[in-house]
């Protein structure tokens, strides 16, 4: 392993180099070589893939004095003179320009706005949509050394959320955070934020919250993969009309649905025989037959079975 000390002749720096926008290859010694391997990677993804490497998204980047961008993300060589354990170690920030655009959609003419497209919604819904964003961007970023700088976009959000409550009851921003303010516990101890409560009678009430979420580092993470929902099993209706079959003669062919209004209409009337597709429609206990154009024509003026072969 090569010296960590930039008074040893042994002494190499570290250096990255990302191609494409989800890799990212780690190397440690000079540039040349560095664009040696490049240029090594261009030619095997031209000749063997028949794919180009983009000149523009290929960079080489000093990682001592330098940031990498990856997954959103920066990645940097940690050096610090006060903690020298940390030296030469990969550090992650939350980028600065990443913090300044998440808080575009809560300002307005450079300070928080209340956002009127939410209006009328309920309470509920406000704080659970800026909750929602809020806590999405802030477990996304607890692997970043510094994801105390998620401190202004908390802020920013905290302020629109506030400022739309009080547009939506006509009330000023210092009510609004009385009245919904409330304290959670965390592992890092208490922490204020803003709640929301639905009560409802004999079950479960509905609760809506913003923040609450120390902005501390979580060294250790463990990704829970969810199992996938399993696929919505579609309507009969579907299921019988993309058969493509007439459930009367049993053609295929393109088919179209005769609904009646109820089960009750199908029954056979004093003195009157009840027609075949009625029975067909009983017998089968559904209010929709599947025909093809004659059947269903057949069917509204009053004839038997049409001919469709």
């Amino acid at each position: 392993m090569p010296s960590r000390d930039p008074h040893d002749p042994g002494y190499r720096r570290l250096r990255y180099i990302r191609y494409a926008d989800d890799h990212l290859l780690g190397f440690t010694g000079p540039k040349a070589e560095a664009e040696q391997i490049r240029d090594k990677l261009a030619a095997f993804l031209r000749h063997e893939l028949k794919l180009e490497l983009s000149a523009a998204k290929t960079l080489i980047t000093h990682g001592r004095t330098q940031k990498a961008r990856f997954l959103g993300y920066d990645l940097i060589v940690q050096h610090s003179t006060s903690r020298p354990r940390v030296n030469g170690r990969i550090g992650l920030r939350v980028p600065d320009d990443a913090v300044t655009a998440r808080q575009a959609p809560y300002r307005r003419h450079g300070t928080p706005w209340h956002r009127p497209h939410l209006l009328n919604l309920d309470d509920l819904q406000i704080i659970s949509v800026y909750g929602a964003e809020y806590r999405g961007i802030t477990q996304y970023y607890l692997l970043a050394g510094n994801v105390f700088r998620l401190h202004r976009l908390r802020r920013a959000a905290e302020l629109s959320m506030l400022k739309t409550l009080a547009a939506k009851h006509r009330s000023t921003v210092a009510k609004t955070a009385r009245k919904y303010r409330a304290v959670t516990a965390t592992p890092h101890g208490p922490r204020t934020c803003f709640e929301a409560r639905q009560e409802r009678p004999g079950r479960k009430p509905l609760a809506a919250r913003f923040g609450g979420i120390p902005l501390k580092r979580q060294r250790k993470t463990v990704i829970t993969d969810r199992q996938p929902a399993p696929p919505a099993r579609p309507k009969e209706i579907i299921t019988r009309l993309l058969h493509g079959e007439c459930e009367w003669c049993h053609t295929r062919t393109t088919v179209e649905t005769h609904q009646a209004r109820k089960l009750a209409d199908l029954a056979p009337q004093p003195g009157r025989e009840q027609p075949a597709w009625a029975a067909l429609m009983t017998k089968m206990r559904r209010k929709t037959l599947i025909v093809c154009a004659p059947c269903h024509q057949a069917i509204h003026h009053g004839k038997p079975a049409a001919n469709c072969t």
